[in-house]
């Protein structure tokens, strides 16, 4: 059964261990003033990397942040970009951009909301908007990878990231952030709406609402 925690490959939080602890006097509160939030989807991680690049700027980190150069990529909002990836000066970068290890970014290339893991390699004059792009995967020339986003309401007071289901009533893919996986090949000239698709897959066209396995 569920309750028997000797059967299972992982313990849970709210029963394994909150539960015991309750009225044992051995439970404590944090509290915090800072920015947290759980990641358990795609989504979450690209909320998180805004709030992450935001903290940077505001604890005067700028180091870790990219800056406009005459000679670089335009720069807009919070942008990191690591030391060893390669990016050309036409693309355009932010707000919200996580750039990492090795990666190459194409000349007119535009890159918002986004996380691209690295060693990726992004085709010129390319659109990634609310997408994580996996490690090793390259993009296309004059291609389009976008999401949806899924973030909490700012209206709302305590609002947290909701844990959406992927499918809805219909069977239909939820619309979301897009995630391809490691070692993804996705051509030119083509659009990736709304889609997961699985490690090691090289895409033969446009997708939307579809995980590609």
């Amino acid at each position: 059964t569920d309750s028997d925690t000797s059967k299972r490959d992982a313990i849970w939080l709210e029963k394994d261990l909150l539960v015991p602890l309750a009225g044992s006097n051995q439970a404590y509160v944090y509290q915090t003033s800072n920015w947290w939030s759980q990641i358990k989807t795609a989504g979450s991680a690209i909320y998180a990397n805004r709030h992450y690049l935001n903290l940077y700027k505001n604890e005067n980190t700028n180091s870790r942040l990219a800056v406009d150069k005459d000679d670089g990529p335009k720069i807009v909002g919070d942008v990191s970009i690591h030391p060893t990836a390669s990016v050309h000066p036409s693309a355009v970068l932010g707000p919200n951009v996580s750039i990492g290890k090795n990666v190459k970014v194409g000349a007119g290339t535009r890159i918002r909301e986004s996380i691209v893991l690295g060693n990726s390699v992004i085709g010129d004059h390319s659109l990634i908007i609310y997408s994580v792009i996996g490690w090793s995967s390259k993009v296309g020339d004059w291609s389009r990878v976008e999401g949806t986003p899924d973030d909490p309401n700012p209206n709302k007071p305590f609002a947290k990231m909701e844990n959406s289901p992927l499918f809805n009533h219909s069977g239909q893919l939820n619309p979301s952030i897009t995630i391809l996986g490691g070692h993804v090949v996705v051509p030119s000239e083509v659009i990736i709406l709304n889609s997961i698709v699985l490690p090691h897959k090289e895409l033969g066209g446009s997708y939307k609402n579809q995980i590609i396995l």
